[in-house]
């Protein structure tokens, strides 16, 4: 039975809604229609994205798929902003998870576990043996959280510089230090003022500079965030005493939330060159494409650099638990420097977090995710290009491994075109596509600047069938889109 099944099913509930809410006969409590109807009423709009109109209520989930009360089927093509990363109900986290339950659910933070320690031996082991830095790790209970865990890090490294570097259509969060450093001023409008990132250039190549290759457009942005210490005068530099005004430069190697944006290889490799010439730390945001989102643990190793501080999160309990973390090099995170106590949440860290993470990290090691991934996400990416022959208004498509980008434009391929993935958006959670003689719903994910692409994170287990059937869905979907405007 579900969850609102059995809410339906108390009297006290039932009563409750009577009077708090005009039911019609249309809307019998527990249905789609009084869900919607109290979520209106009761529920506060700041802690959600409603991007369909009226909002999409799932009931079930398996695989590569969620279902709504009516048991219509969808094909995620986000996983929640690749955050179930491994599928839905995967067998082998979920039954870590059960035990986990069974035996040491509960322990307050300032106790220790065992799966906590070996969770960060995991991760830390990994990074050592990867960059030749001893490290530690920190733990905390979602990505924005971490990031605040990282800022502090960074100020105390810095001797409490509060001003950092980040990117142009970088994403690190919504709470006030991570809004900070996210490039969206939406986000901090309301909240007054406090010290916010400087906004440099990511190299973006669809939207760039005409006549420029992928790779000498990076090597512009890199010359052009480096103008900035020619002289004191540029801003940020003080030659005299040889210190920056800025302590980090946080980065996503793969942009998320600014629309999947994959810069050129050469990229960070010049951006690092220039950091630690002028002793910036390098801060790397793997929340989004950590865990084999790119073929990779972390997105950061396509591109031979080495991170100073790495953020992770989402796919860690492949969303079963919201469970975070930090990975930095040892010189800014042992206990003489960041002590017992600079951070503290009461749920951090948690066993049936951690339990699961470790399962995670196990089945990572031992199953062969990168060739897996990178062959996956080679099948989808060809297939996209093929769409983007038939439909002129798909005016990029771009891919590393399963984090991929289709990016929606007017017939002329390169005016933004939000309303036509609106539009999409709006059919694919309708539940009205065919496929095979079915009813089918489609799930998609909205990104970019002008939000008008399409950030595809399918599961990383998702079967060549289902690629197969996610292209029909989307050539579907476009098409339909298109005649209904």
């Amino acid at each position: 039975m579900t969850h609102s099944a059995l809410l339906a099913d108390d009297a006290a509930f039932r009563d409750a809604a009577a009077q708090t809410t005009d039911l019609s006969d249309a809307a019998a409590p527990g249905s789609d229609a009084a869900l919607l109807a109290d979520e209106e009423t009761w529920c506060s709009f700041g802690d959600t994205v409603h991007y369909s109109d009226p909002p999409k209520i799932f009931t079930g989930a398996d695989g590569s798929y969620l279902y709504d009360s009516v048991g219509t089927e969808f094909l995620d093509l986000q996983m929640w902003y690749s955050a179930v990363n491994f599928g839905y109900r995967n067998p082998r986290l979920n039954e870590v998870l059960k035990r986990q339950i069974d035996t040491l659910p509960q322990v307050a933070s300032q106790y220790l576990h065992p799966t906590k320690i070996e969770l960060a031996k995991t991760i830390a082991v990994d990074a050592q043996n990867k960059w030749g830095r001893k490290g530690r790790v920190h733990f905390n209970v979602g990505g924005a959280q971490s990031v605040e865990d990282s800022l502090k890090l960074v100020r105390n490294a810095s001797g409490g510089k509060s001003l950092m570097f980040a990117f142009e259509g970088g994403y690190h969060g919504r709470t006030l230090g991570a809004s900070a450093i996210t490039s969206s001023y939406r986000y901090r409008r309301r909240y007054g003022h406090f010290d916010r990132a400087q906004f440099i250039e990511f190299p973006y190549h669809f939207r760039g500079p005409k006549g420029m290759s992928k790779e000498e457009y990076g090597e512009h942005c890199v010359a052009k965030f480096e103008r900035l210490f020619e002289t004191e005068y540029n801003g940020v530099w003080d030659p005299k005493v040889g210190q920056c005004e800025y302590a980090a430069f946080y980065v996503e190697p793969i942009q998320g939330t600014g629309g999947y944006v994959i810069p050129p290889p050469n990229f960070f490799t010049g951006l690092k060159r220039v950091l630690d010439k002028y002793g910036i730390l390098l801060v790397v945001d793997e929340i989004q494409m950590g865990f084999f989102r790119t073929g990779k643990l972390w997105s950061i190793e396509h591109f031979n650099v080495q991170p100073d501080v790495l953020v992770f999160g989402k796919a860690l309990t492949n969303g079963l638990n919201p469970l975070a973390g930090i990975w930095a090099r040892e010189e800014l995170i042992n206990p003489t420097v960041f002590p017992p106590g600079s951070t503290h949440s009461t749920f951090a860290s948690n066993p049936l977090g951690t339990a699961v993470g470790l399962e995670t990290m196990k089945m990572l090691a031992e199953g062969d995710y990168e060739n897996r991934v990178m062959r996956a996400g080679a099948h989808f990416l060809a297939g996209l290009k093929d769409l983007q022959t038939r439909h002129p208004e798909i005016g990029d498509v771009d891919g590393l491994g399963l984090a991929l980008r289709a990016e929606i434009c007017e017939a002329d391929g390169f005016t933004p075109n939000k309303k036509l993935l609106d539009r999409m958006c709006d059919i694919g959670l309708a539940g009205e596509l065919e496929h095979n003689g079915k009813k089918m719903g489609l799930v998609l994910d909205v990104g970019g600047y002008y939000k008008n692409v399409i950030t595809l994170a399918p599961s990383l287990h998702i079967s060549g069938a289902e690629i197969d059937q996610a292209l029909a869905l989307l050539d579907q979907l476009l098409t339909r889109a298109k005649r209904s405007l």
